[in-house]
């Protein structure tokens, strides 16, 4: 669905490399005859029209379901990307409306969660912050569809969705090849991305229209490094948009206290929503100001000092952790002033047998364990999953026309099996996992017009924001470029649009975003 914990990241870190040249050995080459018998793969697409009411207008617009073709630098095919585009007026008006291209992350999710939940033109009602019933679930116009500002095109990472990979030579030999695997990788999937868009605008006549990339959690990562590579290929788009960020996975490594110091106000936040702070304030921002000085300054200080922390220090410093997270001073020490996120999904709420979600902490659940150490399940992802997945095929049959034969696949096992490694901007040599800051931080400099909209929800777990506004501050851009970084927040979790409340708050911070990054 999204960023699944870092310690199934690092199950990925074998190094694979990515095949996509032809084996040219003429022992196991086909007969020409039979070669040319084998099909292209042709590119298809269905196209049905709609309208929807935005701020009291309505909007008509051509939904096309559908895939394309990128290729390798042979020109040979090398995968099919489903994606599904909503756009409005006619061809003739497309150089000029802004273009929109949205994912969800994982690694080796659909793009589903962004496309039912966020700002198409239908969305699907649940019962958040609760788990939402089964079937019937109900598809409601969405009148905070951002298509008043930018056509909308969804695409679904290869391996999932429908999108696959082309068997290429090498796979042909070996009966068990996964052709998807060649694209599960930083640098592979960003390359992909790249393509797709370049097919799209070539298609569709889109490159005369200002360009936005929408990434949510590992999608975020993708933003960074696809902004930059689209600039490398003469793309340069009008603006990112970065919905619950995770820009930098080293700091997510064990042993390094900046993990801990990065969750403390996410864990404040959380304690303040659920009631469980010693001396509850009546609002949480200006709370939460306190608790980032407190985490940067004195506990981050103190963690530095490991074992050279003294008895009085290590008690100021759990008295402090208690009145800021709700959590006894004697497990605070317990657990030697660090708490990782999956022990505070499950303490927080014990004396209630309750845990919280990791996406979303709003979100509770019962664990059959309730004396266990961590959570067993993630309520904020399986109070979700299945009306999400349920209404996303239901809707493709029934509303865009486009039935198949195969599954609507919304994860794949990506994730098992990614290539962590990226090249980083201005060095010979990757580093072993995505650390993406300097991507963007790069692609601003060269693009001094590139507007940049990060945004957080209060309640996640998955993505603290603390963590991002710490990447943000180290995009290496000057004063006049950060006037072109806008940060926001929500009452919310990972996906912040389950919060009805924050989907119209979010709705109105991206349309400012929007008329600044595109001007009429």
């Amino acid at each position: 669905m999204i960023l699944r914990p870092f310690a199934a990241l690092l199950l990925a870190l074998a190094l694979t490399a990515p095949v996509f040249a032809a084996d040219h050995d003429k022992s196991d080459a086909k007969p020409a005859a039979e070669a040319k018998a084998a099909p292209a793969p042709q590119e298809k697409s269905v196209v049905t029209e709609h309208s929807v009411s935005i701020n009291g207008r309505s909007y008509a617009y051509k939904a096309t379901a559908g895939t394309l073709i990128i290729r390798n630098e042979k020109g040979e095919p090398d995968a099919s990307m489903f994606y599904v585009a909503y756009t409005v007026g006619d061809d003739k008006d497309a150089g000029k409306r802004p273009v929109t291209f949205l994912y969800n992350g994982g690694p080796g999710s659909s793009s589903i969660w962004l496309h039912m939940g966020s700002f198409a033109p239908e969305r699907i009602e649940t019962a958040s912050p609760d788990a939402t019933p089964p079937a019937p679930y109900h598809l409601v116009p969405n009148a905070d569809s951002l298509l008043d500002k930018t056509d909308l095109v969804f695409v679904d990472a290869i391996g999932t969705g429908f999108s696959h990979g082309f068997p290429n030579a090498k796979d042909k030999k070996d009966k068990d090849a996964n052709p998807d695997k060649r694209f599960w990788g930083t640098d592979e999937d960003i390359d992909a991305f790249g393509r797709f868009v370049q097919r799209y605008i070539t298609k569709y006549n889109r490159w005369n229209s200002p360009k936005f990339l929408f990434g949510e959690s590992y999608g975020t990562p993708r933003s960074a490094g696809l902004v930059k590579w689209l600039q490398d290929n003469g793309i340069a788009c009008n603006g990112v948009v970065l919905l619950s960020s995770i820009l930098n996975y080293a700091e997510h490594l064990p042993g390094l206290d900046i993990n801990y110091v990065n969750y403390l106000p996410s864990y404040a936040a959380i304690a303040w929503y659920h009631d469980k702070l010693p001396n509850k304030p009546a609002t949480l921002e200006p709370f939460l100001t306190q608790v980032r000085d407190f985490a940067r300054g004195d506990y981050q200080v103190a963690l530095s000092k490991g074992a050279a922390l003294s008895d009085a220090e290590r008690d100021a410093i759990a008295e402090k952790l208690h009145m800021y997270t709700g959590l006894s001073v004697r497990y605070l020490k317990e657990a030697n002033l660090r708490v990782n996120p999956s022990r505070f999904r499950k303490e927080l709420l014990r004396g209630e047998r309750l845990t919280m979600g990791r996406y979303d902490a709003r979100f509770e659940g019962v664990d059959s364990d309730a004396a266990g150490e961590n959570p067993e399940t993630d309520p904020s992802d399986t109070g979700i999953s299945g009306a999400f997945t349920a209404a996303f095929n239901d809707y493709l049959v029934r509303e865009l026309h486009y039935p198949s034969d195969v599954p609507y696949k919304v994860m794949s096992s990506a994730i098992r099996s990614w290539d962590w490694k990226h090249k980083v901007p201005g060095s010979n040599w990757p580093v072993p996992l995505p650390i993406m800051v300097n991507d963007l931080g790069t692609t601003m400099r060269e693009n001094p017009h590139l507007k940049v909209l990060s945004a957080n929800g209060w309640f996640d777990l998955a993505t603290p924001f603390f963590a991002t506004e710490y990447d943000l501050a180290h995009l290496g851009i000057d004063a006049k470029l950060r006037n072109n970084l806008t940060i926001t927040y929500y009452p919310s979790g990972h996906m912040v649009y389950l919060n009805v409340d924050a989907l119209k708050q979010f709705k109105k911070d991206l349309a400012k975003f929007y008329d600044s990054a595109a001007p009429h």
